[in-house]
């Protein structure tokens, strides 16, 4: 997920994206390929619905706008609370075209960056990301595109920021889907941490009437000098039922994160939690 006890200087903060000497160079052209191909999905989107917009029915747009709306009992990724156990607020929107190109964006309030590091001030997180879902089959999807976390805030001199890119390559078989992310440039905040990546393998089922079981298990492994006190594996078991378009659900979810690079005030972030969310999409 995105945290572990932020290293000031060394490896502060957390997250998925970013590119600095040499280094710093060569990170920053990988966040402007990024950044492009982010661009171009939309650029993408952009000529094709015209062009297929003469000739398709005056009814049906092959352009879709979706939105979504919830709240969580507490916002944890990648099996780390990010809001040190208190409820947060999230929500987002997604621009979809018949061929699967898609971009979106979602929002969540946070609190590890200033758990950590009592001086930056940063409490939102601000994820923006353009893909292609391509049908290979009539029961395989494929899934390619970029994500980039973003922590707008203040930070103290010699902090590394948190904001981090990913690109990823994921497959989705019906109720399996299959997901890996490569991050480019520092990594939620530890420096040095290009490289990183984070494996997840989902499944999710109908298990009776209306009520869907989730089952995950990723592994978040890490680059760098403390590689072996930042990469951990996660898992999660949960329930979600639909109530008119209002989704109900209920996880467990947990890691064996090490407390060395997880502990925020005196807990670990990636113990064993539960989480309750409520969810409209719109």
């Amino acid at each position: 997920m995105k945290r572990s006890t932020l290293q000031q200087a060394t490896s502060p903060a957390q997250q998925h994206l970013i590119p600095l000497g040499q280094r710093r160079l060569r990170n920053a052209q990988l966040a402007g390929l990024a950044s492009l191909a982010a661009a171009g999905a939309l650029l993408a989107i952009a000529v094709i619905v015209p062009a297929q917009a003469q000739v398709s029915s005056p009814t049906a747009s092959p352009l879709h706008l979706s939105g979504n709306l919830g709240i969580v009992s507490q916002y944890v990724f990648r099996g780390t609370t990010q809001t040190n156990e208190k409820p947060a607020l999230q929500g987002g929107f997604d621009l979809t075209h018949d061929n699967g190109l898609y971009a979106g964006a979602w929002l969540s309030n946070i609190s590890w960056i200033s758990d950590t590091n009592p001086a930056a001030s940063a409490s939102i997180e601000a994820d923006l990301y353009a893909g292609w879902k391509p049908a290979l089959t009539d029961w395989l999807s494929g899934d390619i595109g970029v994500l980039h976390y973003a922590y707008p805030g203040s930070y103290p001199a010699g902090m590394t920021k948190p904001d981090t890119t990913e690109v990823y390559l994921g497959a989705d078989a019906k109720w399996i889907a299959f997901k890996y992310s490569y991050s480019t440039g520092n990594t939620f905040g530890n420096a040095d941490t290009r490289g990183s990546t984070y494996a997840d393998l989902s499944v999710t089922h109908e298990l009776t009437a209306g009520i869907n079981g989730i089952a995950h298990i990723g592994r978040q492994r890490y680059t760098g000098p403390n590689a072996s006190t930042l990469s951990y594996t996660d898992w999660k078991l949960g329930l979600t039922r639909d109530f008119s378009g209002y989704v109900l659900g209920l996880a467990y979810t947990g890691s064996n994160a090490p407390d060395a690079g997880y502990t925020i005030r005196g807990k670990n972030i990636g113990r064993n939690q539960w989480v309750a969310s409520l969810n409209k999409s719109f």
